[in-house]
């Protein structure tokens, strides 16, 4: 398989009041073309910073990002990006929220063709008949449905997904996990997803990175998920191997884990990274 995304001693810096926060630091990741790889760790050990700067949204304070053979120095059209939050236009009905980037990103095809494109895709994730609903009509199932359709109708070389399913309810999250797997099995697109759900990761993943805890996070181990795919889920559970490996993610994100005193003895809280997080983000 291809290297396709190069991460080499990745490091994140936040200025707090009581002086510099380094999140994550010493990260380095290797992710083969058309390999699904999920991040996981506990809250505030830097995943979603890690995934912020692989989207150029956040500058590393060192280290580097590879993608393609191109270093990441910004935000680009070659990168899908589906928020925890649906993050749509409220006044766009679903169609005109996938088009906007359909438009920006095939600006030489006809209004047809782009037409085309975006139908495709709210229909690949089951929302055909709901295209001309604003979000405010939709459920909170069927916004993130719409995120999911307009990152894969850009046709992006990465799919970023930052805790996708993190808001919805447990039925809820099951079916949107198997539209997001059944959309990415056509092409298989490089993707990379933060999630704080154990078997979530083990059924969707090809590896599974673990975070250490912060501050000054980085790979603490790599598993591999050697399921076939397509996957049951069903069956899946049922595999002894399935467990072994379930309990080798909640066995390091147990041994990662801080009480409030040892948090506290390592600085700026978990917590307060994550704020400081997601601002940077924005």
């Amino acid at each position: 398989m291809k290297k396709f995304v190069e991460i080499w001693q990745l490091a994140k810096a936040f200025a707090t009041p009581k002086g510099e926060h380094v999140v994550v630091d010493g990260f380095d990741l290797t992710i083969d073309e058309g390999e699904f790889v999920s991040i996981i760790g506990h809250s505030g050990c830097g995943k979603s910073t890690v995934l912020s700067i692989l989207a150029g949204l956040t500058e590393a304070t060192s280290g580097v990002v590879i993608l393609a053979g191109r270093e990441v120095t910004g935000p680009g059209p070659n990168r899908g990006m589906v928020f925890q939050s649906p993050s749509l236009f409220a006044f766009m009905t679903a169609r005109q929220n996938v088009a906007l980037g359909v438009d920006h990103v095939y600006p030489k095809k006809s209004a047809r063709e782009r037409r085309a494109i975006v139908d495709e895709h709210l229909a690949l994730v089951g929302l055909a008949d709901a295209a001309e609903k604003r979000p405010a009509a939709l459920s909170l199932g069927m916004r993130q449905r719409v995120g999911l359709a307009r990152a894969f109708a850009i046709d992006p070389q990465v799919l970023l997904l930052d805790e996708p399913f993190g808001m919805l309810d447990s039925i809820t999250r099951l079916e949107l996990q198997d539209a997001l797997i059944e959309v990415w099995s056509k092409n298989r697109k490089t993707a990379v997803m933060i999630t704080h759900d154990v078997d979530e990761a083990l059924c969707l993943s090809d590896r599974v990175v673990m975070m250490t805890s912060g501050p000054r996070a980085k790979v603490g181990g790599v598993l591999h998920v050697p399921f076939a795919r397509p996957r049951d889920r069903d069956t899946l559970l049922e595999e002894p191997s399935y467990r072994v490996l379930r309990d080798e993610l909640l066995g390091f994100l147990e041994q990662q884990a801080h009480t409030p005193d040892e948090e506290a003895a390592l600085g700026p809280s978990s917590e307060a990274a994550h704020d400081a997080r997601l601002v940077t983000a924005t």
